[in-house]
């Protein structure tokens, strides 16, 4: 199983280590973490408009995090470390069965999983997303914390690395369950499910970016 070698130690250390560079690079601040759950299945939707998106929200979530993972990543240098903090590869179109069934495992052992529902980086402003995300809460009734991410591109720039002491700023939302949608088939209720996700996670990202004077750069989706 992809995730055997997860060493929760080495997440910790990962963490660590990750906060005092992050805080080196950029002017990083976490806003309303007390919002997260810390015990308990929960899906952090964050939105992604840059490469330094994934680690930045794994350093400094709340709890730890195992986050869905291109796959093409584990063949790479960080392979090994991705491997060793409970990384979960995916296709990059969300609907890798086996990575999702992997993320149900983690979650309903009470743990947390991260997921871009946009499925690739793009303006940020999460004008659409994939279904895993969803599928994996109505699978599992874990709640659904919504994580805006700022300032990881310079505004109205393409570049997707923020410049050095740049302002970074994580801001969580209040979590929240699925609605339940009784007598409506499965195919429809997972859509239904997951424009309820994206409407949520898209107004969160709008909120965060008039709560923090921070805001999303100009630029096309992109792989």
């Amino acid at each position: 199983m992809a995730t055997s070698t997860y060493r929760p130690r080495l997440v910790d250390a990962a963490r660590k280590f990750g906060w005092g560079l992050a805080h080196t690079l950029y002017r990083v601040r976490v806003l309303h973490a007390d919002r997260m759950p810390r015990t308990g299945a929960v899906v952090a939707v964050s939105n992604h408009v840059g490469f330094v998106d994934g680690p930045l929200v794994f350093i400094f979530a709340p709890r730890r995090l195992r986050f869905l993972v291109k796959r093409s990543y584990f063949t790479s240098a960080w392979g090994a470390l991705l491997r060793g903090t409970g990384q979960i590869p995916i296709d990059q179109n969300n609907a890798d069965r086996q990575a999702l069934a992997t993320a149900r495992e983690v979650l309903a052992s009470g743990e947390a999983v991260g997921i871009f529902p946009e499925g690739t980086r793009g303006t940020g402003s999460v004008e659409t997303a994939q279904q895993g995300a969803a599928w994996l809460a109505q699978q599992t009734g874990a709640l659904l914390v919504p994580v805006a991410v700022l300032g990881t591109a310079g505004t109205g720039e393409r570049d997707s690395w923020p410049k050095l002491r740049s302002q970074v700023r994580l801001v969580i939302g209040e979590p929240f369950p699925l609605s339940e949608r009784p007598g409506i088939p499965g195919r429809e209720r997972l859509r239904l499910a997951t424009e309820e996700l994206r409407e949520k996670l898209a107004a969160h990202v709008a909120a965060a970016q008039a709560e923090t004077g921070l805001r999303l750069p100009d630029q096309s989706p992109r792989n």
